[in-house]
């Protein structure tokens, strides 16, 4: 399927924690958007890789996503390396997405950072026509992402755009929910260690995060994000900037 906008994360639960309210606010647009998961998050304090696998298929139920792909990378120990970035490469021509979200570049998690470089490169290369690659046996055409950009996770990043989404933000946290073994106190996850992420508070932390970046533009929530500093935004419309 042709996406307009793919996301790549090293993690199940990247995408809908850093930017959920900006995928329903896309796919309410029309848009289609599909996610990209590098590993089954199997090294996770709480829960394990089936849990994982069963909570990204409630998470995408939630959002109303359509395509998600694993890719089965080794959870905290996946190198970038030619081997990885040509399964992304095979991702990026399969759905020829016009833009290309990706983990930021430095974070407090080590694999955001690896993912992100993984994604950077796998972009640029996947439009280049001697790169060969297949899916499912047959050739695939060289497609390069008009866009990169990157959503904010741990890190407090000064974003350089940032996404109203007000009108999503119940259903976004209703998204990260479906994580239950990773966010916030359930039973299924009593007798495990708690995290920095599984504490009560969190959902006050991601409220308080969400108004703060929105406060940033006047509006109730935001989602902040970064855009590569060597290739600027085109504006066609300076009007559409306020």
């Amino acid at each position: 399927m042709k996406l307009d906008v793919l996301i790549t994360t090293a993690h199940p639960d990247d995408a809908e924690a850093a930017m959920g309210g900006t995928i329903l606010k896309l796919l309410a647009q029309g848009k289609k958007v599909g996610i990209c998961d590098f590993t089954r998050g199997e090294l996770g304090t709480r829960g394990n890789a089936d849990i994982r696998d069963s909570e990204a298929a409630e998470a995408d139920k939630r959002l109303g996503i359509s395509v998600r792909v694993n890719l089965g990378f080794r959870d905290g120990f996946f190198d970038n390396d030619e081997e990885h970035v040509r399964k992304v490469i095979q991702v990026i021509r399969r759905h020829q997405p016009e833009i290309l979200f990706t983990n930021p570049p430095c974070d407090r998690h080590p694999d955001h950072g690896r993912a992100h470089g993984i994604a950077m490169q796998a972009a640029f290369l996947s439009g280049l026509m001697k790169i060969e690659t297949s899916d499912n046996g047959k050739g695939q055409s060289f497609w390069r992402p008009k866009r990169v950009f990157h959503y904010i996770q741990f890190h407090q990043h000064v974003p350089h755009f940032v996404v109203d989404v007000s009108e999503y933000w119940s259903q976004k946290i209703h998204a990260v929910k479906a994580y239950a073994t990773q966010f916030g106190k359930n039973s299924e996850a009593s007798e495990e260690p708690e995290t920095i992420i599984s504490r009560e508070d969190i959902w006050e932390y991601f409220d308080a995060r969400g108004r703060a970046v929105g406060r940033e533009i006047g509006v109730s929530f935001g989602e902040g994000f970064l855009t590569s500093q060597s290739q600027p935004l085109k504006v066609d419309d300076v009007l559409s900037l306020i």
